[in-house]
């Protein structure tokens, strides 16, 4: 049939058809977010407009913050659906760049149609290009290029029919995915050409498992079955994969303790007796303790990241280390024992090999015992007290408000580390309820992603916490889902700053600079507040304010409500700039070696000393 590129493109979206965990059919794409200028209003816009009854189109407010919002829906869907987000060409699309490095960076599938420059070059230099002396064929798109799994330049229509297929592999493969950019030049937008019928047939795309290879199953469950202190690590990939169930079931079959990465959070029921709680610097000191003294660990689904691994300083030495990933690139990380495969099929694969074998008793016990003074420690922070609310409070007031089929969303500042070490799973997890977007851990996703989240978990309450500074960063997209009509709820916590980056700057000798407000320069001897309230009042959103915790407790349980009416509900609540939950590990930051301030070289000694525990290499 005689499309243009634009029409051929949108009819192979529609195309698309995607499958949940649980078999049902959904479609791929399920929505489109545009704001449209010259390089895609005629082409891309006009396409999608025929085609809107079948594929939604939503509008953005900040380029950013809608590509962000495809994100947070790809993550609530575990990765089984894909947001689409298409601008205009130069900065329009120069602003989707950092949301395609979240995607990137977590792992999820995101597709980007920027507008581009004309292919034919007759009207160059055109409104928004950037010309680049040395090669006429560089666009400002050619930055997608570092952070997307996979980047092309359509400059002819008929080469939709060869790229499509790999745009659809990358979305769905549980190794590969990650972004997609297409640059779509204006001018070919408009180009007709005869594609086949067979494009536009309908395809179901299932979570393909690959199943590991069974010798690196056996050496696997050799090294299990020798070991007496096994530690296992939850990931990402056994959300996505479906797999907390078989993990759940060799966990408890085996007596081996259990815990979680930031992307695994939720995976585990709160009171599962192998629960030894989060792992890491924004983790818990009871699973943290455990990962010190285990012989072996069991890493299923996960990149082992930073904020993970204490910077490779919370394992022994010698510890042993077996991955189960669907990515080699990851399996193979640290001279690992690698077993690459679906996190199910691998895990289904090991229980079966490891047959009655169990692990030291005692060291089963551990995982409780451990996880209830951590439990307790936790209460005591939740626990009332004097002045402003704490975070672990106000995560503490979700929590308990909270059920089983809620959401529970942050991404930057302190607020991952109170709630990926202080919330307890709510029911009996496997589902994957949390989204911390702590992979790049961008600022301004909390409200964005939010935005995309409620769509897909129409269900639910999803609810966000975020600072001040993140609400600054990039709010405009509360507008975008109260004139779409979808609600959530956001908590914003004001404590006057960038209050964890302050808190690491001065933890590591630095002077207060430049964070807080009440160390930044200003001409004022009254600077000016910012009125969260009424700044989210006028972006069409209801507001409620709360001093304490009893008022943080009804706005929040008012929220909720509001939520559920389709509006997005905002609670301010000010906030202590000074109180965390800490986890007792380390994370490692680059110190200045020479200074003049003394407690920046005191810093910088006991980092050169704690660089002596980190572990660069895990040999077999």
């Amino acid at each position: 049939m005689k499309l243009t590129t634009a029409q051929a493109l949108v009819r192979w979206l529609i195309a698309q058809r995607g499958e949940l965990l649980d078999g049902t059919e959904v479609p791929l794409f399920p929505a489109v977010f545009a704001i449209f200028g010259h390089g895609n209003v005629l082409g891309l816009g006009t396409a999608l407009h025929e085609t809107r009854d079948r594929l939604p189109v939503w509008r953005g407010h900040t380029e950013q913050g809608m590509a962000l919002a495809a994100v947070g829906l790809a993550k609530a869907t575990q990765r089984r659906q894909v947001g689409v987000a298409t601008s205009s060409i130069g900065p329009g699309a120069l602003n989707m760049v950092t949301a395609a490095g979240v995607a990137h960076a977590n792992r999820l599938p995101l597709l980007l149609l920027p507008g581009d420059t004309f292919a034919g070059r007759a009207p160059d230099p055109v409104l928004q290009q950037v010309e680049h002396f040395d090669d006429p064929t560089r666009t400002v798109n050619d930055a997608f290029r570092a952070v997307s799994r996979y980047f092309d330049r359509i400059t002819r229509p008929e080469q939709l029919i060869a790229t499509l297929p790999q745009v659809a592999r990358v979305l769905t493969d549980p190794a590969d995915c990650g972004p997609v950019a297409l640059a779509l030049p204006q001018d070919v937008q408009a180009e007709a050409f005869d594609f086949p019928d067979a494009l536009f047939e309908p395809v179901r795309h299932r979570l393909p498992r690959l199943r590991p290879d069974l010798r690196a199953l056996e050496d696997a469950a050799g090294a299990i079955r020798a070991s007496r202190r096994p530690l296992l690590v939850l990931g990402g990939g056994v959300r996505y994969s479906g797999a907390a169930r078989a993990a759940l079931e060799l966990s408890q079959r085996h007596g081996v303790p259990v815990t979680e990465t930031t992307a695994g959070r939720t995976l585990v029921p709160h009171d599962h007796p192998q629960h030894a709680g989060p792992l890491g610097v924004t983790g818990s000191f009871s699973a943290n303790a455990l990962a010190a003294e285990a012989d072996l660990v069991l890493a299923v689904g996960t990149r082992l990241q930073d904020f993970t691994t204490a910077s490779w300083s919370v394992f022994s030495p010698d510890v042993l280390l077996v991955t189960i990933n669907a990515a080699r690139f990851d399996a193979v990380k640290h001279g690992a024992l690698a077993v690459v495969g679906d996190a199910r099929e691998g895990l289904g694969g090991l229980a079966e090999l490891l047959g009655g074998w169990r692990a030291d008793p005692d060291w089963t016990a551990r995982a409780a015992a451990e996880r209830a003074r951590w439990d307790a420690y936790v209460d005591g922070l939740r626990a009332p007290g004097p002045g402003m609310p704490t975070y672990a409070q106000v995560v503490g007031v979700v929590n308990e408000v909270s059920g089983p089929d809620d959401y529970v969303m942050t991404a930057s500042g302190g607020l991952p580390g109170e709630l990926i070490g202080g919330w307890r799973t709510i029911g009996s997890g496997g589902s994957g309820t949390m989204d911390v977007e702590y992979g790049f851990s961008c600022m301004g996703y909390e409200l964005a992603g939010a935005w995309g989240a409620a769509m897909a978990r129409p269900g639910g309450v999803v609810s966000t916490l975020l600072g001040d500074g993140s609400y600054l960063m990039l709010n405009s997209e509360l507008f975008s889902a109260a004139f779409a009509g979808h609600g959530f709820v956001a908590v914003v916590c004001d404590n006057d700053g960038y209050a964890v980056i302050d808190r690491l700057q001065r933890g590591q000798g630095g002077a207060a600079f430049n964070n807080m407000y009440a160390d930044c320069r200003t001409t004022h001897a009254e600077p000016p507040r910012v009125d969260f309230a009424a700044h989210a009042a006028a972006l069409g959103c209801t507001v409620v304010q709360a001093d304490n915790l009893d008022d943080l407790r009804t706005a929040y349980a008012k929220a909720r409500t509001d939520a559920h009416a389709g509006r997005p509900a905002v609670v301010v609540v000010r906030t202590q700039p000074s109180a965390w939950t800490e986890a007792g590990a380390w994370w490692e930051v680059g110190v200045p070696e020479i200074s003049d301030r003394p407690a920046i070289t005191d810093a910088r000694t006991a980092l050169d000393e704690l660089k002596k525990r980190q572990v660069r290499y895990l040999s077999r």
